[in-house]
């Protein structure tokens, strides 16, 4: 069986690139197929791959300014020729599910969202700061796209979410059921200590929708320390509303971002996310989460025993949550034990499960055992939810 993936475009680093990096673990010898491609971003576990950069590569800045290109990325992957391939895997947040296959061929999308600008354009435009040129221009944009993203919502034989709340917005918006497997956490990255230090922790791309300035409003105010680690089109704008107990570290290495996550009192998680991978790699460190009670939050934490959750998106709100996280006497042991439950091991072996049931699904006449991945043996473990 010839297999291909297919990603949106790979010019960040960030959790969607973190589940095509295991994808690409589990059949290291398909190529991938992208938009565009930014090297410098890829996580180690992609340095090696194969991959095949649409025509959009040519265009001028597209990785630095791959936003202003939006119109272009429909085409661009519809452009690919994945004729000579049984199995597509398309990891999409917005395009990706739309590659064209054979007839006969089984093509299965990990969604990690139905396009969030199309489906959640208000909020989504409320905090990007467009311009007025562009924020004229973008309702006919996205009214277009909207059209193409239920027009080509049929291409993929099957539907894998990454969340509960994926799986909803998926048969809300495409009317397709889908099976969720959750993302892969490295735990064997983290290594708890009892050398715990006076501040929390915030681990993120600098983006609007990621709520950091909730985050840096909340310990302004509690004039606490706050450790800021990550990089993005925000940190000017966050850093001028940050007061002296804020610092500011960048982008870091993954060993260095996980000694501070393996000393800081917790990890604060204060916006909405479609899964989230950063408060179960607290966990796997030992630490617990403050977490906004929305999105993939919903599936990973459980309010008290690997974090605490506040219900709304207020300074108030977060502050009690914090205060409410100091009292709690962690057991790092339990923290990393539910950790483990979301491990690479188990989306390797749940993965693969999945994907043979969508082959078998789809009536699809493969051999069933040329699954011959790092998967095909690992061990599934416990359940797929956190119980």
């Amino acid at each position: 069986m010839k297999v291909a993936l297919v990603h949106d475009h790979l010019n960040q680093a960030g959790g969607a690139e973190r589940v095509l990096e295991r994808l690409h673990f589990l059949f290291p010898s398909a190529p991938i197929y992208t938009a565009i491609l930014d090297r410098d971003s890829l996580w180690p576990g992609l340095r090696d791959a194969d991959i095949r950069v649409s025509w959009m590569q040519h265009l001028p800045g597209v990785t630095r300014h791959y936003k202003a290109y939006l119109p272009f990325y429909p085409l661009a992957i519809q452009s690919f020729d994945l004729r000579e391939y049984d199995l597509v895997i398309s990891s999409s947040s917005a395009f990706a599910k739309a590659a064209r296959t054979r007839a006969d061929a089984c093509h299965v999308c990990y969604c990690h969202t139905p396009m969030r600008f199309v489906w959640d354009y208000a909020r989504y435009v409320e905090r990007e700061n467009f311009g007025r040129l562009a924020g004229a221009a973008l309702p006919l944009l996205i009214k277009a796209l909207k059209h193409w993203d239920i027009s080509t919502s049929r291409r993929p034989t099957a539907y894998i979410a990454n969340s509960s709340i994926v799986a909803a917005r998926i048969n809300t918006y495409y009317g397709r059921p889908s099976e969720i497997v959750f993302p892969p956490v490295c735990v064997e990255r983290f290594t708890p200590t009892s050398a715990i230090e006076d501040y929390y922790l915030v681990v993120s791309r600098l983006v609007p929708y990621k709520r950091v300035d909730l985050a840096i409003s909340a310990f302004n105010t509690m004039q606490r320390p706050l450790v800021v680690i990550g990089d993005g089109p925000d940190r000017s704008a966050l850093q001028r509303l940050a007061g002296p107990t804020v610092r500011f570290l960048g982008h870091k290495p993954d060993e260095f971002v996980a000694q501070y996550y393996a000393r800081c009192r917790g990890l604060l998680f204060p916006g909405e996310e479609d899964f989230g991978i950063t408060p179960l790699e607290a966990n796997a460190a030992g630490r617990p989460v403050v977490a906004y009670a929305r999105g993939g939050a919903l599936d990973t934490v459980v309010d008290g025993r690997n974090g605490v959750l506040f219900h709304e998106q207020t300074v108030a709100a977060l502050r009690a949550a914090v205060e409410q996280c100091d009292k709690i006497a962690w057991d790092a042991g339990e923290l990393r034990r539910h950790a483990e439950r979301f491990g690479e091991p188990v989306f390797g072996g749940r993965m693969t499960e999945a994907l043979e049931r969508a082959v078998r699904a789809s009536g699809k006449r493969f051999a069933l055992s040329t699954f011959t991945t790092a998967a095909a043996t690992a061990d599934v473990g416990g359940p797929a939810g956190v119980g």
